[in-house]
């Protein structure tokens, strides 16, 4: 019977790593392009838009908290990160490394779960874009009719009138435009996000520094939210948020809180699944991650800060008020004068969520990538277009399945979820370095993760146990729906990638001749 916690040799995936030529990803990008990388995933709608949902859901004005907590969880995740992705400069990020620590079987399952978390976070962030897509488009007088940008499972009264999704038109096409780029190629979409990156943080130090002298002290009293909080209620009398469980209110939606705001900091782990188009990966890969990740947790606070001192948490709780496009909401409703700087902020806001999602698709693609060389998914993902020499047919495969999502399921459910299979990758990866301490205590690491030893391994266990926390802080529905996709995971890998394994068949791919993609199948009685 094959064994399912086979382990990839590491010499196997170090050579991968080495390799030039044809069939392998051109390596393009160096520490500027890593650190603006990771800046471009981490400011999108973690910040614009699930600030505003923490706040309104479960940490109130004390979602600058709950952006620590995730922070601290980022942090012991991100050294862990830091040493697999200058050790094993290869793509695939958190499923190449449980490959060779853990087996195969759980690499399957980081996997599956960073579908969730790159295609689904692209779906999230290309339904946000929608959002704010409406509110510049009200700045000329017009916008896009409900039912062409809300998913078939949404409704809202406008106008006084019930009005039902159809489909989300603009989060379909902003999918299929940036695929297409990808499609073209690394360089120039790094070069794209460069631009936007520092377009947006630029708008988002505004924001901070204009917003900060109209913060009302009195919104952040309560600064957390109380046990006893009335529930918030539409203009109909509907209630539209609750507060009674443990993790919508006081500490514990702290937690509830880190939770959803912890889809804010998924940017630092896509620079990983780049490793394998570094320049210099053993040197750029940690600034990458790390720098990208302590830029954005200031930029976080600050924000949250301020954001909920200008309007007060129950007003995002109403869709009808600040429910979507929190930020413009703000701007517009509590800090007259500057109705200029919701028009900027919305146009920097577009852009921003653009590059959001082109490193998203980037990084489910190099996912892809390599569990197709793996056997695991189908041969077509690791094909290289003859031109571009990017991935393509696993481009034009995400773009039919998150653009299907991002039309036709709600943003929050697809956010949550998003979540999830970030932090399950987190437990994953944090437990996967102390593992690897102890099985190969003397492979060269460029980067090591502090307090990480095999009879100390104080970092690992906190990742694993802030990360796994935070799970279990999220609502109960996503958690089942979590599950069941996990659940339609392991079917596939019994049914499909089991079957189709190389290392389960014992094909090797061998370092030395990977150029020509030439397998050897060694006699498998001797092995």
């Amino acid at each position: 019977m094959a064994n399912i916690f086979a382990k990839k040799p590491l010499a196997q995936l170090l050579g991968e790593a080495n390799s030039t030529g044809h069939g392998t990803l051109k390596r393009t990008l160096g520490a500027g392009n890593l650190v603006a990388l990771g800046v471009g995933a981490i400011i999108g709608a973690g910040l614009f838009v699930r600030t505003a949902a923490a706040a309104a859901q479960a940490s109130g004005a004390g979602v600058t908290l709950a952006f620590i907590v995730a922070a601290i969880g980022c942090v012991f995740a991100g050294l862990c990160y830091a040493e697999f992705a200058a050790m094993i400069p290869i793509a695939g990020s958190a499923y190449t490394y449980a490959y060779t620590t853990m087996g195969e079987f759980v690499a399957w399952v980081i996997g599956w779960a960073l579908i969730m978390e790159y295609a689904l976070g692209a779906a999230t962030v290309s339904i946000a874009w929608s959002e704010y897509l409406n509110k510049l488009l009200e700045v000329f007088g017009t916008s896009i009719p409900y039912n062409l940008s809300h998913s078939p499972f949404e409704s809202a009264v406008v106008n006084g009138v019930t009005e039902h999704g159809l489909i989300n038109l603009p989060a379909l096409l902003v999918i299929v435009a940036l695929s297409l780029l990808l499609i073209k190629g690394t360089q120039e979409s790094a070069m794209f996000n460069a631009v936007v990156v520092v377009l947006k943080v630029a708008i988002v130090l505004v924001f901070i520094a204009v917003g900060w002298q109209f913060i009302n002290p009195v919104n952040h009293t309560p600064y957390l939210i109380p046990e006893n909080a009335e529930p918030v209620k539409n203009a109909a009398g509907t209630i539209v948020r609750e507060y009674t469980q443990w993790n919508k209110h006081g500490w514990g939606g702290i937690l509830g809180g880190a939770a959803i705001v912890f889809f804010a900091f998924i940017g630092f782990d896509a620079v990983s699944t780049a490793a394998q188009e570094a320049k210099n990966p053993k040197r750029d890969m940690p600034i990458g991650i790390l720098g990208s990740l302590a830029v954005c947790t200031v930029l976080y606070i600050l924000f949250g800060h301020v954001l909920t001192g200008v309007a007060n948490w129950r007003e995002f709780a109403d869709p009808a008020l600040g429910g979507e496009a929190s930020v413009t909401y703000a701007i517009k409703a509590h800090m007259p004068g500057y109705e200029w700087l919701s028009t900027a902020v919305t146009v920097a806001i577009l852009l921003g969520f653009s590059s959001v999602i082109l490193v998203m698709l980037m990084g489910q693609s190099r996912v892809f990538f390599s569990m197709a060389k793996d056997g695991l998914m189908p041969k077509a993902f690791s094909e290289l277009h003859p031109r571009f020499g990017t991935p393509y047919k696993s481009n034009i495969a995400l773009l039919i399945f998150v653009g299907g999502f991002a039309a036709f399921v709600p943003g929050s459910l697809a956010g949550d979820l998003t979540s999830f299979g970030t932090l399950l990758a987190f437990v994953l990866v944090s437990a996967g370095i102390w593992i690897m301490r102890r099985s190969d205590p003397d492979q060269p690491r460029p980067f090591r993760a502090p307090l990480s030893s095999p009879s100390f391994p104080f970092v690992p266990i906190m990742g694993v146990l802030v990360c796994t926390s935070m799970i279990l802080a999220l609502d109960s529905f996503t958690l089942q729906v979590a599950m069941g996709w996990m659940i339609l995971g392991f079917i596939v890998y019994f049914l499909y990638g089991k079957r189709n394994s190389m290392l389960q068949k014992g094909i090797v791919v061998m370092p030395t001749e990977m150029e020509e993609q030439a397998f050897i199948e060694p006699d498998m009685k001797n092995r």
